[in-house]
């Protein structure tokens, strides 16, 4: 429903092959992992307290929520009715969950993959203007950020909603299913201008940000103690991490797009394990973005201990402090 593949050819099997079994395993896999991990990263910002005992809710912070919120609902509303695809002989959602579940995903999915450009956006202010940080960098300015990235990916989404339907083909697998019924220029004109916004130049900026970043860091390692350096280059691992973890997961969504607009995509097995692996790898950078933005950070997992380990620490002692001697 939600993936590229679904509008290449309907079904992927209709519950003939494998596939009707091993996808939703996977897929459900996926959605366990991203949920959970997503959940953490909001309990945790929306629980950890700053020294003063105010709620720690920086730019940084805004923007890791965002992408939390973003990757969660694509996880919610997208992989259950995808996983459908493989297992179901038919489309039993109805017209309208055809149109907003295409809709859906492609707006969590544009606002996952800015939100990322954003973060990185302001990680180069931090380190390379810190002078420019401090007036540059505030809470209004991160939420007015992501009131740009809804607004933006909610009316660039439009037409996906637009031109979706149930409908059926002779030579299908699966007697009906979500198809995307648009021809012409205009549909291969978005398509491109998806790749472009949704791709191309989201994966160049963040490359020319951490680039810098690192360039930054490197001519100041001179100078650097031995722990300064070896945090610096578990920056630097970080930063190729992120940067291989989102090329790879959307490069063959993208593929297959092309493919299928100037092209002719063929529907064979070989087509639709390529289809398969292009849908778990874009569902599994929603499980990924946490691990990378979130649980490999030292401050987020100090947060985490605050919240989740440090109470029961201090119930044990209380209780060993009240229990009475034998």
């Amino acid at each position: 429903m939600c993936g590229a593949g679904t509008s290449t050819g309907g079904g992927a099997g209709g519950g003939a092959g494998p596939e009707a079994v091993i996808v939703p395993v996977v897929f459900g896999l996926f959605f366990a992992v991203g949920v959970v991990g997503n959940c953490l990263v909001l309990i945790v910002i929306g629980k950890v307290k700053n020294r003063g005992g105010a709620r720690s809710l920086s730019p940084t912070n805004i923007f890791i929520v965002n992408l939390s919120v973003a990757d969660l609902s694509f996880l919610l509303f997208c992989v259950p009715f995808e996983a459908t695809i493989y297992s179901l002989p038919e489309w039993v959602f109805g017209g309208f969950l055809c149109k907003f579940g295409h809709y859906f995903f492609t707006v969590t999915k544009l606002v996952s993959i800015f939100t990322l450009v954003a973060m990185s956006v302001d990680r180069y202010v931090v380190v390379v203007r810190p002078k420019k940080s401090a007036c540059a960098r505030s809470r209004m300015s991160a939420l007015v950020g992501l009131c740009v990235i809804w607004m933006g990916s909610l009316v660039c989404s439009v037409p996906v909603a637009l031109h979706q339907v149930v409908t059926n083909h002779p030579s299908a697998p699966n007697s009906s299913f979500c198809w995307e019924n648009w021809r012409g220029p205009s549909r291969q004109f978005y398509k491109v201008s998806i790749l472009l916004l949704g791709y191309l130049l989201p994966l160049l900026l963040i490359c020319c940000c951490y680039t810098r970043i690192l360039w930054h860091l490197h001519k100041k390692m001179k100078n650097m103690s031995r722990k300064s350096q070896r945090s610096k280059q578990k920056t630097a691992q970080t930063v190729l991490l992120v940067v291989t973890a989102f090329t790879i997961c959307w490069m063959p969504h993208h593929i297959i797009a092309m493919w299928v607009e100037f092209g002719t995509f063929p529907l064979n097995d070989a087509s639709l394990a390529f289809r398969i692996v292009s849908h778990c790898l874009s569902y599994g950078h929603s499980c990924v973005n946490p691990i990378l933005y979130a649980f490999l950070s030292k401050n987020f997992r100090r947060a985490f201990c605050q919240v989740f380990i440090s109470p029961h620490l201090k119930e044990s002692q209380t209780n060993l402090k009240t229990k009475p001697a034998q």
